[in-house]
């Protein structure tokens, strides 16, 4: 879709490749090339500032859940949904919770 070519000056082409899976490495890059060996792949760091804002808070929200859990404390989704427990929980103080197994 978003893949193509540019000629470039002398014997050199340019090709831009675009992943349809972006959750998985290529095994190559071209049919009949050998595999890529994942394991020594040395991704390149990089800042939060040069990710859009999608990816962004979305490592940003990974980070903060892993922290959590190295701590003992819950993540953003568990976390979540303690608060509406609770919020349910006060607005139906009629109901009894003591016995209620709650995961």
């Amino acid at each position: 879709e978003n893949s193509g070519s540019s000629p470039r000056t002398g014997r050199v082409i340019a090709l831009y490749l675009q992943k349809e899976n972006t959750m998985e490495w290529w095994k190559r890059v071209a049919e009949g090339e050998p595999e890529i060996d994942t394991q020594k792949v040395q991704p390149e760091n990089s800042k939060l500032s040069d990710l859009d804002g999608d990816t962004r808070a979305t490592v940003e929200k990974m980070m903060y859940d892993q922290r959590q859990k190295a701590m003992g404390l819950p993540t953003a989704d568990e976390q979540k949904k303690q608060d509406v427990l609770k919020k349910f929980m006060a607005q139906h103080p009629e109901m009894d919770f003591s016995n209620a197994k709650i995961n």
